[in-house]
């Protein structure tokens, strides 16, 4: 199973996470930006935005290993490629 380590950045309109996978000895970096706007569209102020993004991560690892994510990306940019993403993202908040 993979952890998933969020480091948080302040900017003027959101924030910058670095973000880390480990899966045993493997590890991936990635560099995640999300602004107030698509973070209040993503969940509604319903949980921080830390764990909107290691929610993210878990979903993207269920549909590619962590080689295959993206190094750098606004966190809109997984509807394009999983239109599914924000639907699924509200499920995992409300833990459902």
């Amino acid at each position: 199973m993979a952890v998933i380590t969020v480091q948080t950045k302040f900017q003027d309109d959101g924030w910058v996470f670095e973000v880390e996978v480990a899966e045993g000895d493997s590890r991936t970096s990635h560099t995640v930006v999300m602004t107030k706007d698509a973070y209040q569209r993503l969940t509604g102020g319903a949980c921080p935005p830390e764990e909107c993004v290691r929610h993210s991560f878990e979903f993207l690892l269920e549909r590619e290993p962590k080689e295959s994510i993206l190094r750098k990306f606004d966190i809109t940019r997984i509807g394009y490629y999983f239109p599914e993403y924000e639907k699924a993202l509200i499920r995992r908040i409300q833990g459902r």
